[in-house]
């Protein structure tokens, strides 16, 4: 029996994606067209214009995709969309986009939650990775520690208060004047620092739930006290040390809920994944504790519809399909 070809659709946000997958892991094509230079002006993602940009370049992602994947819509049994979360304009795009096809078509429709997404991005990158396993999710409005106990079964055990890592990055970079998006730049930057030379407080929480929010206040009083007093500071050691603070709070939290539920698996996921400093504290502790690491290739960390197919693709084997009354959840949780 030929496997089935599922095209995944992605605009939770400024990026346009379309994906072909076929089965659960062999990934076809995937094409992205990201928004950055758009929106590098403003500082950040302007809604209006995100959701304007997705309606112009939606159909031509997907068809591109389909002609690197060298299928045609026929060739595709069902389609993957992310319902949330995300901005609503962005969502409605691809999510007309998915049901308009899957009617036309008269194929199945996935909807899929784009932070269980980023979790199934490893799928790709690790083809033998099975669960059950421990995910770590750092993406730029969520932080959580996730168990994963099957591939439809989730458990969560702790996610941000307040301000996640990622958010947490891109506003410190904001305030130190470096270009959108914050998170790459402050991990280039930390490179030239001294990761020691600043003692930033420690979010201290409960269990295993996470705040940057406190952090984040540290380090605008820090640079706005220099600043009153007239004081240099070395931005590099800045950056390293914020750094620092926050790649060791989502380590030890990790790795302690690994050892808890003796979980011998730990799977990076989201767009903060791509922070070389999180990816070689964490694979570095595994290895000195005899726990195994995966983390998605770089393309596969930021938004993209490979995850989304590959989400989809797993719930569609126990017919976790939706309908046409599929609507945007912006504020959908994990």
């Amino acid at each position: 029996m030929e496997k089935i070809l599922t095209l995944g659709i992605e605009t939770s946000c400024d990026e346009t994606a379309a994906a072909v997958l076929r089965g659960g892991r062999e990934l076809l094509s995937n094409v992205i067209s990201t928004q950055i230079l758009l929106h590098q002006k403003f500082g950040g993602v302007v809604p209006e214009i995100a959701s304007r940009k997705h309606i112009v370049n939606i159909m031509p992602v997907i068809d591109e995709a389909l002609t690197k994947a060298d299928v045609n819509l026929r060739d595709i049994n069902q389609i993957a969309v992310t319902f949330g979360p995300g901005l609503a304009g962005a969502l409605l795009v691809g999510l007309s986009a998915a049901k308009s096809l899957a009617y036309a078509l008269k194929i199945p429709l996935v909807a899929v939650n784009h932070l269980e997404g980023h979790i199934f991005a490893n799928f790709i990158s690790a083809p033998k990775l099975e669960p059950p396993f421990l995910s770590l999710v750092v993406s730029g409005g969520h932080t959580a520690l996730i168990k994963m106990l099957g591939y439809n079964r989730f458990e969560l055990l702790g996610q941000s208060r307040d301000d996640a890592a990622g958010e947490a990055f891109d506003k410190i970079a904001r305030v130190m004047g470096l270009p959108y998006p914050g998170g790459p730049e402050i991990d280039k930057l930390a490179k030239l620092g001294n990761s020691t030379a600043i003692d930033f407080p420690r979010p201290k929480v409960d269990g295993y739930d996470f705040s940057f929010s406190g952090l984040k206040s540290a380090v605008l009083n820090f640079l706005n006290t220099a600043q009153m007093k007239g004081e240099s500071i070395n931005s590099a050691d800045v950056a390293a040390s914020f750094q620092k603070t926050v790649v060791d709070t989502l380590a030890e939290k990790t790795l302690a809920a690994a050892e808890k539920f003796k979980l011998d698996k730990i799977v990076l996921a989201g767009g903060v994944a791509a922070n070389s400093s999180l990816e070689k504290t964490l694979r570095e502790a595994c290895q000195r504790r005899g726990l195994k690491f995966f983390y998605p290739s770089k393309i596969l960390c930021t938004d993209n519809a490979a995850m989304i197919a590959c989400r989809g693709y797993y719930q569609s084997l126990e017919k976790i399909f939706a309908d046409s009354t599929l609507n945007a959840v912006p504020n959908l949780g994990l």
